[in-house]
C-alpha cells in the first residue's frame, strides 16, 4: 500500500499553508485524491509540492512554475516528479525572462557560456532526490502503526472530556 499524507502533514513537512494547497488543487497544479472534503496526498504529490515550494523560495513566480510543469507534461506526458526521476538530470535555467530545461551538464555549460546576462540554475533532479530522501525519513518515523489524525483527535477529545468531567466532580 502506498504511503499517503493528509493536508496537515503536507503543510507541516513543506511549510505551505492550507489555502495554498487548496488553491493549487483548484488550479490543477497538484491534484490529490479526495475523500469527502479531505485531500489525501501520495508521496509523489508531496514531493511535487515540496519542489514547487523550493522553487518559490528561490524566487520563481508561481506562473513560471506552472509554465515549467505544463512544458514537462506536454513534452514528456508525465508529471514533474515522474519526469525528473526518469534517470537523467534536469537543470532549470532562467535569465528572468526565458526558461530553459537542459538534460546534461554540457548543455548547461554551453548555455551559461553563451549567455549575455546572469542565469539562475537549479538541478530539479537533485531537488526531487533530496525531497524524497527527507520524505522517506519522515515516512519511516511515522511507521505503519502510527496513529492517524482521526485517532489522535479521538484520543484528545476523550482526554479533554475526562478532564472536564473531573473538574465538574471536584
Amino acid at each position: 500500500m502506498e504511503q499517503t499524507f493528509t493536508s496537515k502533514e503536507v503543510m507541516a513537512m513543506t511549510g505551505i499553508t492550507g489555502r495554498q494547497l487548496q488553491w493549487w488543487d483548484e488550479r490543477g497544479l497538484v491534484v490529490p485524491l479526495k475523500q469527502g472534503h479531505r485531500r489525501i496526498y501520495s508521496l509523489d504529490e508531496v514531493a511535487e509540492v515540496a519542489v514547487i515550494c523550493d522553487l518559490r523560495r528561490r524566487g520563481f513566480s508561481l506562473q513560471r512554475v506552472r509554465r515549467v510543469i505544463r512544458f514537462l507534461q506536454k513534452e514528456f506526458g508525465k508529471r514533474l516528479v515522474e519526469t525528473v526521476s526518469a534517470g537523467s538530470d534536469y537543470h532549470l535555467l532562467t535569465d528572468g525572462r526565458r526558461l530553459l530545461l537542459e538534460t546534461s551538464a554540457q548543455q548547461v555549460i554551453d548555455v551559461l557560456k553563451n549567455s549575455r546576462q546572469p542565469m539562475f540554475t537549479i538541478c530539479l533532479s537533485d531537488t526531487v532526490r533530496q525531497v524524497r530522501a527527507e520524505l522517506g525519513v519522515i515516512s519511516k518515523r511515522r511507521g505503519p502503526g502510527t496513529q492517524t489524525d482521526r485517532q489522535r483527535k479521538a484520543v484528545r477529545s476523550e482526554s479533554g472530556a475526562r478532564r472536564s468531567r473531573a473538574r465538574r466532580v471536584s
